[in-house]
């Protein structure tokens, strides 16, 4: 399976009386770099949460935003104050009676009486925490672990095709090439016939000369390098896995042996190919740097 360095996922859950928030993101990088942005009091999931990603991050710069909101009432603890209560109690049946009112309280009456209610804030269950944070990183992994496999797909299928370009010019260059010598042998004869003017060019000078630059020319070995090369890009695409840092070096190579055969081969017809090529190879190239 390949998969891209960039992504997103995002999950939002409600539990035991929280909402909890968890965004992941990863863009390009040469190693597997983690940053969080968490609030100071739950420094405690870092770690945790670290593992988790990578986990499923091998190579890249991820990300991690937590966020975490109580919701109304939640986390807190509505305690009676009965000492309060009593007082008041006492003090309005007193008013009642010295006043002659009628004494009708009741004790929805005491809810206006903020003296009458102690609010204390639970303390926040460490484990029960990490348990729901983890459930919904767990959640927001599974999006972006999605996200990255639909990309590398995606990029795959783009390398292929460029893949089978550079081939195929390859093989432009291989049929062209034999050509090239029985080019120049016959320009090399017409350019000494029209120096040496009425002198008759010797055979086996001129042989030797095509000999020279055949063989200062010759492309096979670099075309066979070359092949050999894509087809183990193509090798490495479908074996999945962690491939970016081989697949950057194999592209280094043939982008070398490219090179070589445009060295060689000064025509103007190759030197196009040879263009052609190192066009679709610098995609290549651009292309992996997405790749885990």
């Amino acid at each position: 399976m390949v998969k891209s360095m960039t992504g997103f996922g995002r999950a939002r859950q409600i539990l035991h009386g929280r909402e909890i928030t968890v965004e992941v993101k990863s863009v390009n990088s040469r190693y597997f770099e983690y940053y969080s942005k968490l609030p100071r009091s739950l420094g405690f999931l870092d770690d945790p949460l670290k593992k988790a990603v990578g986990a499923v991050v091998g190579r890249g710069k991820a990300e991690v935003h937590l966020g975490i909101q109580a919701l109304e009432g939640g986390g807190l603890e509505i305690l009676p104050n009965l000492a309060a209560a009593n007082g008041y109690y006492k003090a309005l049946t007193e008013i009642a009676r010295e006043l002659g009112l009628q004494n009708d309280l009741r004790a929805s009456h005491f809810s206006r009486m903020n003296e009458v209610f102690n609010l204390r804030r639970q303390e926040d269950d460490e484990d029960e925490m990490r348990a729901d944070v983890m459930a919904v990183a767990a959640e927001a992994l599974a999006i972006y672990d999605a996200m990255r496999r639909a990309e590398g797909d995606k990029l795959v299928a783009d390398v292929s095709a460029r893949l089978d370009t550079v081939e195929k010019l390859v093989a432009q260059v291989e049929a062209e090439s034999p050509g090239r010598v029985a080019r120049y042998t016959e320009k090399l004869a017409a350019r000494l016939q029209e120096v040496l003017a009425d002198h008759n060019v010797e055979e086996a000078r001129l042989l030797t000369e095509a000999a020279i630059f055949a063989d200062k020319t010759a492309v096979d070995e670099e075309s066979v390098r070359l092949r050999s090369h894509l087809e183990q890009f193509r090798q490495i695409l479908a074996a999945g896995g962690q491939m970016g840092r081989k697949l950057d070096f194999l592209t280094q190579e043939i982008n070398r042996e490219a090179n070589t055969i445009g060295s060689k081969c000064q025509e103007v017809e190759i030197t196009r190919m040879v263009v052609d090529m190192k066009a679709e190879i610098e995609k290549i190239r651009e292309q992996i740097q997405n790749l885990e």
